[in-house]
C-alpha cells in the first residue's frame, strides 16, 4: 500500500475545512496509508521585512526537509509549477507505485511559499491552477485530488 502524506506548514483554522480534510482520509484508506502533517509556521510582522521573509521561508524549509522520509518522492505544491489534470495526477501516482515510489511527499509551504531547498528536493512542482486559492482551501482540495486519482486508477465511480 502506498504511502501519501500531506506535509504543511500551518494548521487548519475552520472546523469546515478539517472535517473536509478528515473525510477524504478516510476515504483514501481503502487505497493509500494516508496522513496529514502540520508543521508550525513562523511568526512574523504585521509588515515584515524582504529579510525577515525569506528567513521565514528558509526556516519553515528546514523543518518540512527535516520530515520528509529518507527515500520518499517529493512533490512541491508551487505556483511555478506544472499544471497536471485529474487523469495526470492519476497516472503519476501509479508511475510512482510502480518505479519504487511507496512513499509520495505533498508539501505545502506557508504564506510566502517553499524555499528553494524544498523545491530542488522535489521530484515534481506541481501547481493547482493559475488561479489564486486560500492557503488552507488548497489543502482541501488537494486531498479531494488525491482522492479522485485513486478512484481513477481503480475504475470507481467517483470520476466522471
Amino acid at each position: 500500500m502506498q504511502k501519501i502524506t500531506i506535509l504543511c506548514i500551518g494548521k487548519l483554522k475552520e472546523g469546515y475545512l478539517r472535517d473536509a480534510c478528515a473525510e477524504y482520509a478516510k476515504r483514501l484508506s481503502r487505497y493509500a496509508d494516508f496522513k496529514i502533517v502540520e508543521l508550525d509556521e513562523e511568526r512574523l510582522p504585521e509588515s515584515p521585512s524582504p529579510a525577515q521573509i525569506a528567513s521565514t521561508i528558509r526556516k519553515e524549509g528546514e523543518r518540512i526537509i527535516s520530515k520528509i522520509p529518507q527515500g520518499a518522492t517529493v512533490v512541491a505544491m508551487c505556483i511555478e509549477g506544472k499544471q497536471q489534470s485529474s487523469e495526470q495526477l492519476a497516472r503519476t501516482l501509479q508511475d510512482y507505485a510502480v518505479g519504487g515510489g511507496s512513499s509520495v511527499v505533498f508539501v505545502i509551504g506557508g504564506s510566502w511559499g517553499l524555499s528553494d531547498d524544498v523545491k530542488s528536493r522535489a521530484s515534481l512542482r506541481l501547481s493547482m491552477s493559475k488561479m489564486t486559492f486560500p492557503h488552507q482551501l488548497a489543502r482541501v482540495m488537494l486531498c479531494e485530488q488525491i482522492y479522485r486519482a485513486y478512484q481513477i486508477n481503480s475504475g470507481g465511480k467517483y470520476h466522471k
